[in-house]
């Protein structure tokens, strides 16, 4: 059985993880640690989880397990490799933007299974992709991949309120968020940066912008992207390709009818759609920002690092409509 940790085990996406890995049929959960419900049974904190666990956080030791989670805030993980002197081999999936860049100096490979699955697997430490750069950099793969991509790359993006996690700011209260959508971070998300260099990873020349508009919902999770750009391929030309390029990733799937976001919740898909207006290419992508963006990919990660099933413990179902 493989020996798991989790760090900052207070938050949606460690909330996730537990709710994966306690029925995951090849893990045993070691310890969850958080500073600030050190002894309180999970349950506290993770209500949905009672009658699952009887998990306390608790103290952290390193030495008893094979992979730990990090899901502290961003900038956190940094500061905590700086402060810990981990066990050699000790896999590491970090759910935080710290390490995200590909020159990151510290060994970390960007865990988007679809872009770098034989790196992942060879890899001691994940640095997990973001919850928006995952749906929209699956839009975008198979045409970087084939170097279609020659114009300008235009993204509308709408996310559940989880995607801000779980420390209440002015945005996420019940009733600002409720019967409300609002643009924010236009053109400047922070996810820009990764989605970037995936897509030059693939099709290096490409030199235009990604012009991305978030938007936050008013729903709890999943995350809906609509990518438009000129493409030469034909509507057929492209399902074809898309087909090819997704065949041997198993959490990618080709609707013929465009998705909605409940198709997705609750499980680690992601589901596209395309249309042809003219010369531009639609793409339609849908994912559960808190599994496919988050915990889910993330345990996804570690089915690979450890030579597991990818699907392993992931078999999560739609939460019914």
């Amino acid at each position: 059985m493989v020996k798991v940790g989790i760090i900052g085990g207070a938050g949606y996406t460690a909330g996730e993880l537990l709710r994966i890995l306690i029925w995951h049929p090849k893990v045993n959960i070691a310890f969850v640690q958080s500073a600030s419900h050190d002894g309180y049974p999970i349950t506290d904190v993770h209500k949905d989880l009672l009658g699952d666990t009887d998990l306390k956080f608790g103290k952290a030791d390193y030495s008893k397990v094979d992979v730990i989670f990090i899901c502290s805030g961003h900038g956190k993980t940094k500061l905590f490799l700086d402060q810990n002197n981990l066990p050699n081999g000790l896999k590491i999936v970090d759910l935080s933007t710290d390490y995200r860049p590909k020159n990151n100096g510290n060994g970390f490979v960007y865990g988007l299974p679809e872009l770098n699955k034989e790196s992942i697997e060879t890899a001691n430490r994940i640095a997990n992709p973001g919850c928006f750069a995952t749906c929209i950099e699956l839009g975008l793969l198979p045409l970087a991949a084939e170097k279609q991509l020659s114009e300008e790359i235009h993204v509308n993006a709408i996310t559940g309120s989880t995607g801000a996690g779980q420390n209440p700011m002015v945005t996420s209260h019940f009733s600002w968020k409720n019967n409300n959508v609002a643009v924010y971070k236009a053109f400047t998300h922070q996810h820009l940066s990764e989605i970037n260099e995936s897509v030059l990873q693939l099709q290096p020349d490409y030199s235009k912008e990604i012009n991305f508009i978030p938007v936050r919902g008013n729903f709890s999770r999943g995350i809906m992207a609509t990518i438009y750009t000129d493409c030469k391929w034909s509507l057929e030309e492209a399902k074809e390709k898309y087909d090819l390029y997704y065949s041997e990733h198993p959490f990618v799937s080709i609707s013929n009818t465009i998705p909605d976001v409940k198709q997705v919740v609750n499980t680690n898909k992601c589901v596209l759609y395309f249309e042809k207006h003219g010369s531009k290419l639609m793409i339609i992508s849908v994912i559960d920002n808190l599994l496919k963006g988050a915990s889910g990919q993330a345990v996804q990660n570690m089915n690979l690092m450890l030579g597991l099933n990818e699907k392993e413990g992931l078999g999560l179902k739609p939460i019914g409509f």
